[in-house]
């Protein structure tokens, strides 16, 4: 599915679900690593999550857009928009939209394994486990001040 793709597919949600149009863009961005997607206040555009779309497939992609829209129609019409707001929470009801989108994170940590990094000190054999790499020509043992190495 494209941007384009996901535009025709907001504005149909919109007019079946809310019998308004949608007009403003609606469209992937990559760089959400989180969320299923935002409405963003000032420009009223929709941003969406590929990731989510790719994980969880259509049905999960329109429970996000119904959810972006309850918070874009309720913006334009100068009513409570907001998570916690009585206006919003019976409007997710009203058109079946979820509250809550699928756990990206939780999948994609399942899908690639966080990699770990083991380093030996040459001189008393103490071993390191990091998660993140270090640099060995800064680091030295903590214990004895000697030479560190990469087992892992």
């Amino acid at each position: 599915m494209n941007n384009e793709a996901v535009q025709l597919l907001v504005q149909q949600l919109s007019i079946q679900h809310f019998q308004k149009p949608f007009q403003h863009r609606a469209y992937f961005n990559p760089r959400l690593r989180t969320t299923g997607g935002r409405y963003l206040l000032e420009s009223h555009n929709i941003e969406l999550n590929r990731k989510s779309y790719d994980l969880y497939g259509e049905q999960e992609l329109i429970g996000i857009i119904l959810h972006e829209l309850c918070h874009y129609h309720l913006h334009i019409e100068g009513k409570g928009y907001r998570h916690q707001d009585v206006d919003f929470k019976k409007r997710l009801q009203e058109v079946g939209a979820p509250r809550f989108c699928s756990s990206i994170m939780q999948a994609s940590t399942k899908s690639h394994p966080k990699k770990t990094y083991m380093y030996r000190c040459i001189s008393c054999n103490l071993q390191y486990k990091r998660d993140r790499k270090m640099n060995l020509n800064k680091y030295v043992c903590g214990k004895c001040r000697g030479k560190l190495i990469e087992i892992a």
